[in-house]
């Protein structure tokens, strides 16, 4: 008969693999809200750029222009906060996904490594059942 041990390495195998992926999942997200990021530090860099660059607008027609292009900007960059704190979210989903992924490879690691521990002590009894049954029927009478 198989080793309790062994019977459950399936289990285990499938729990560190499931583990591996959340974490590889867990780093993709972890990318992606430092793009996110990335891009809202960008609009906002060239928001600052073009109003700084807008102080000497001569005509009312290009004040108006640069103004709604300034409010087009203000537009991208609440989509783009809106982005972020999405990002933020997943990457807080795809953590408790991999820290429950996680737990389970080590729980389950725990368990085989009882079972080998108690089947290794169980191999120990019977061979020292056996040499002492041998010593036994070897004592001269």
């Amino acid at each position: 008969m198989t080793p309790r041990s062994e019977r459950l390495q399936p289990a285990a195998d499938q729990a560190r693999q499931k583990a591996e992926d959340a974490l590889a999942k867990f780093a993709a997200q972890q990318q992606a809200l430092a793009k996110a990021e990335h891009q809202l530090g960008e609009l906002e860099r060239y928001r600052r750029e073009y109003a700084d660059a807008g102080a000497g607008a001569v005509s009312v027609g290009a004040l108006l222009n640069r103004q709604q292009f300034v409010a087009r900007i203000d537009q991208a960059i609440a989509q783009q906060v809106a982005e972020v704190s999405r990002q933020h979210r997943r990457l807080e989903q795809m953590r408790d996904h991999w820290k429950k992924a996680h737990a389970r490879e080590s729980a389950l690691g725990s368990v085989i490594a009882q079972h080998q521990e108690y089947e290794r002590r169980a191999e120990d009894r019977r061979e020292q059942a056996e040499i002492d049954e041998r010593m036994q029927h070897r004592r001269p009478r």
